[in-house]
């Protein structure tokens, strides 16, 4: 059972609670945890001495690595343990290949690409890219460090100019050339 204050926020001793029972809520949570592979790496007494390329280059290693997550290193990441409690189950995702950014760019109803096409739209204009300029976003978020979040950043990043001169085509085509970032 936890108390949860009516209006969220922070807590006042006397405001009333509405108390909701978590035994049938299944928690699932995500995200990026950088450095996390340090803590694992430092349980696991497995850490890289000095400048041993390939123990760094490794991709199996790290999978490896990564499956033996466990709440210990979250706890140590700095998750609390009240929060750690109610995940029964802790694994790790694989990271996303370029081939699913380049999906995440084109392929759901609700895409970065079908949004920009939806604005340039509202103004008359008519947006279309090539697949080599989205492969060319794609390989400066994944060189950037940025994962999907920062695909939409790098996009508006692409389009700023012709966002601003708006009015002065009818039909914009994103080239690879057109990409300089």
């Amino acid at each position: 059972i936890v108390n949860v204050p009516p209006q969220g926020g922070r807590k006042h001793p006397d405001q009333k609670y509405i108390q909701v029972n978590t035994q049938n809520i299944l928690f699932i949570a995500g995200g990026a945890f950088d450095g996390i592979k340090e803590i694992i790496e430092r349980r696991l007494n497995k850490q890289a001495i000095g400048f041993s390329s390939e123990k760094l280059n490794k991709v199996e290693e790290d999978d490896y690595i990564l499956s033996q997550i466990n709440a210990i290193d979250l706890k140590s990441f700095g998750l609390i343990p009240e929060l750690l409690g109610r995940f029964p189950i802790i694994t790790y995702l694989d990271s996303l290949t370029k081939e699913t950014l380049v999906r995440i760019m084109k392929e759901p109803k609700n895409s970065i690409i079908n949004q920009f096409v939806e604005l340039f739209k509202m103004d008359g204009v008519k947006l279309s890219f090539t697949d080599e300029a989205i492969e060319k976003i794609v390989d400066d978020t994944v060189e950037k460090g940025l994962g999907a979040r920062g695909l939409r950043g790098t996009t508006e990043k692409v389009l700023e100019d012709y966002m601003y001169d708006i009015d002065a085509q009818n039909e914009i085509v994103v080239e690879e050339d057109d990409i300089k970032l």
